[in-house]
């Protein structure tokens, strides 16, 4: 007979003794732990208690594969039939630099790669501007059934997917992730839902060792199975390049784990993380988004959404390298063609 595991014994006999002599979950007693969770069967006191002791342990790689395997068997999958680069920006958002996914999103799509993004609406802890914020700011519908985020994609080169609609497993969890005042394991696997099935991910870091990791949950999860991660070192933990010497972490399926340094400024991007902040996350980013791809700046601002765009281009493999995708991001700007996708997805 298995052995019951309810939170409350997990703490007690496994993850709640300290930060020293926690001991780690196996990958059953985690996606037991999971399935409770979204069951809403812990007491409130419990489930706080144990989110709090798995952010003091910090969590394996087969925890959060158990963590997010149990999370996508609740996801409503829509896939397009494009097969589109997808963005797991961090959905609790960003307070001081623009968003620049969105426009590099669909510039990348005026270049020829389907890219998709995806995230929640004021998600704690942060609670700021995400993706659906910016969208919003741009008239383009946020709040999608999956299948018309999926045929978003196919008739834009750009699709949306809104957190309650596909992931409402983790949504309803909302009220207990605001009561705990700081991120949980939640804020990680919520990233990696994937909701267009899409077989590159792309995402960001602060340390090299966490996207090690997440490459390792995703290559231990029975649910995913991709052929790329790319991850780099984004501004506040968000898919945006730092710019400067930044770090890049890049694993293939048929291949090894890799990681290198870029200087941004080698790819246009010479200037400092402060020139990229602005006094309203969600409405500057949607006008700098309009205005670059209107061909309206030709600044760092251009310079900014281009380079993000090449790694979305050179992460699908639409690219042989990061040079020759910022190459096919410049022309999509150029040409008209990302400023084509915009006003399809305004249209949607």
């Amino acid at each position: 007979m298995t052995e019951a595991w309810p939170l409350k014994r997990l703490m007690t006999e496994v993850v709640g003794s300290g930060t020293k002599s926690a001991e780690d979950m196996s990958r059953e007693q985690a996606a037991e732990a999971m399935r409770r969770i979204f069951d809403g069967t812990p007491h409130p006191t419990t489930l706080g208690a144990f989110w709090l002791a798995n952010r003091w342990k910090h969590n394996t790689a087969i925890e959060l594969a158990a963590f997010t395997d149990e999370m996508c068997s609740e996801v409503a999958y829509a896939a397009p039939d494009a097969d589109p680069v997808d963005c797991g920006a961090n959905y609790d958002g960003k307070g001081r630099t623009a968003i620049l996914g969105v426009a590099a999103g669909v510039v990348a799509a005026g270049a020829g790669t389907p890219v998709v993004a995806h995230s929640g609406d004021r998600v704690p802890t942060q609670k700021q501007d995400a993706y659906k914020h910016v969208l919003d700011a741009l008239g383009v519908a946020t709040e999608l059934t999956p299948r018309d985020s999926a045929d978003m994609v196919d008739e834009t080169g750009f699709g949306f997917y809104y957190q309650p609609a596909f992931n409402p497993a983790v949504d309803d969890l909302f009220d207990s992730r605001d009561r705990m005042g700081v991120r949980t394991f939640v804020n990680t696997v919520e990233t990696l839902a994937n909701p267009a099935g899409a077989d590159v991910h792309l995402g960001s870091f602060y340390h090299l060792a966490f996207a090690k990791k997440v490459v390792e949950t995703f290559r231990q999860s029975e649910f995913h199975d991709l052929d790329r991660v790319v991850m780099f070192q984004g501004m506040e933990g968000y898919d945006d390049i730092r710019p400067g010497y930044t770090k890049v972490a890049d694993w293939s399926a048929d291949g090894d784990f890799v990681d290198y340094e870029i200087e941004t400024a080698e790819y246009g991007m010479d200037f400092a993380e402060a020139d990229l902040e602005v006094d309203d996350v969600a409405a500057d980013s949607a006008r700098l988004t309009r205005e670059v791809l209107a061909g309206e700046r030709t600044d760092h601002w251009y310079d900014a959404v281009a380079l993000n765009a090449a790694l979305r281009i050179y992460a699908r493999g639409d690219a042989d390298s990061l040079a020759d995708g910022l190459d096919a991001a410049r022309a999509a700007v150029d040409d008209g063609s990302a400023a084509a996708v915009l006003a399809d997805l305004r249209a949607f």
